[in-house]
């Protein structure tokens, strides 16, 4: 059985893949699907968040041990999350089936002011240092990242339930920004395949910064015209679509080669 884990960004948890994770294992029925958190986040919310990109993949091999869900694994991951599905393909690549990718970014391809839209700055730092309430703060990160035309209440009613339920602290914020202005990742490409997608519209992060890396890795890359960073919220079908794409163009390679007779 193939297995997929799933890995969400920056004080983000696993509730927040919202419908995407039920219609990710419909698309996929013979895969197993697991959303996993990460230390500080969901369910995990009462340990510290580690402050390495390394210490986060530590965490999920050993969770994942824990649960008896073995390797090896294809990795779906976004923002933060996408750091730590790439460190643990270059680092226990054996472990690795493949990689997709999520409006991610990573020195040391792309500025910083590419990394992160400037014009987020206040409003990210407010959050972590002056956080409002819960229905305020899951409000702006809507905004942030989604360009669906108007919030979604039924949405933002879970984000707001999830965060009250599970609160990310203010130190876990910081120790999980900490970790990804920190993380450099490799300038040649894990051996792993890698799928890059990318919204040329995400207000948050660049796409120049997934184009930067699909240039430097020689990897695939796939852009969605409109949606927001939260790409598996905005546009889920296409996304899903782009991975069984890809799935299959990675499927002859991995069949053994017929014996010459």
């Amino acid at each position: 059985m193939d297995t997929w884990i799933l890995l969400r960004g920056l004080t983000r948890e696993a509730s927040h893949w919202g419908a995407f994770a039920g219609d990710f294992q419909t698309a996929l029925p013979q895969a197993q699907v697991v959303a996993l958190d990460l230390p500080g986040n969901g369910q995990l919310h009462a340990l510290p968040s580690p402050l390495t990109v390394q210490g986060m993949v530590a965490a999920c091999r050993a969770e994942l041990a824990r649960q008896g869900v073995l390797p090896p694994f294809h990795l779906f991951a976004m923002s933060l999350g996408a750091m730590v599905a790439t460190e643990w393909a270059r680092t226990a690549p054996e472990e690795i089936r493949g990689c997709v990718l999520v409006n991610t970014s990573f020195r040391p391809f792309s500025p910083f002011f590419h990394r992160l839209r400037p014009r987020n700055y206040a409003a990210l730092l407010g959050l972590v240092l002056h956080p409002p309430s819960a229905d305020a703060i899951e409000r702006t990160v809507w905004r942030l990242t989604s360009n669906a035309p108007g919030p979604r209440t039924a949405v933002i009613d879970d984000w707001v339930a999830a965060r009250t339920r599970r609160p990310v602290s203010a130190i876990n914020a910081l120790r999980q920004l900490v970790a990804a202005a920190r993380y450099r990742a490799p300038t040649v490409a894990p051996s792993p395949p890698v799928l890059l997608l990318a919204s040329q519209n995400d207000h948050l992060v660049n796409s120049r910064c997934s184009l930067a890396i699909a240039d430097a890795w020689h990897c695939a890359l796939a852009l969605h015209p409109d949606a927001g960073h939260d790409l598996p919220l905005d546009a889920p079908q296409w996304v899903i679509e782009q991975v069984r794409h890809w799935l299959a163009q990675q499927a002859p390679s991995q069949r053994p080669t017929p014996k010459e007779k």
